[in-house]
This record gives structure tokens, C-alpha cells and sequence, in this order.
């Protein structure tokens, strides 16, 4: 079964990360999901970055494409995604998380909007 990383914050406004694993029912090609609803789905390109402490400015699963990352939760805890890693960022209140990119590749990503 594949997991992804969630970032949320609970009732006094810590964030957090929590590693959810997604259910998969069998399909005629092997595993799927349930259908989630989505907004759209955006792509970013970006290099050398870090973005100070914020909140995810909706739900959404950001899907890394290339490139690597750190996250930083308010916990104190840290994480570094690459390639095939998936994050359903949900910390819309909160103290937030931080971002940084890594080494010199760029890193793309892909966002999809959860719908409400």
C-alpha cells in the first residue's frame, strides 16, 4: 500500500505530521483509490528557495515530480521529500510549517486543490 504525509494542526494550533496509508481496492489493472474531488491541479517549477514560516493556503496534495525539499513542522519535527513523494498539506490555521529546497536541481511539483 502507497502513504502519504499529512500536515495538520490540532486544537491549540501545533503542526504536525502524520503518515496516512491510502486504501487501494482492486481494479482491472491493479490497485486504485476512491475518486477524490479536486479544484484543478497547478504545476510549479522552482529553485533555491525557503519559505519562512506559513500555512497551506487550502487543502491540497502536492505530488513531487523532481527535485527535494525540507519541511519543517512546528512540533520541531523535519522531513525531506523527493521524487514520488506525496503530501496532503492541511495546516490552513496554526503555527504552520517552513519550506526549503535542497541541493541544486529543480524541483517540480504538482498541487491539487481538494474540493470543500
Amino acid at each position: 500500500m502507497k502513504t502519504y504525509t499529512r500536515i495538520y494542526s490540532d486544537a491549540k494550533g501545533e503542526t504536525h505530521f502524520e503518515d496516512v496509508t491510502l486504501k487501494l481496492g482492486d481494479s482491472h489493472i491493479g490497485k486504485i483509490s476512491e475518486l477524490l474531488a479536486a479544484k484543478g491541479v497547478q504545476f510549479r517549477h522552482a529553485a533555491d528557495y525557503f519559505i519562512d514560516w506559513h500555512n497551506a493556503p487550502r487543502r491540497q496534495f502536492v505530488i513531487h515530480l523532481a527535485g527535494e525539499m525540507e519541511i519543517v513542522v512546528s512540533d520541531g519535527e523535519k522531513r525531506h521529500f523527493g521524487p514520488g513523494a506525496i503530501v496532503l498539506a492541511e495546516d490552513l490555521t496554526g503555527k504552520g510549517h517552513t519550506t526549503r529546497s535542497l541541493g541544486s536541481e529543480e524541483r517540480i511539483t504538482v498541487y491539487v486543490p481538494l474540493a470543500d
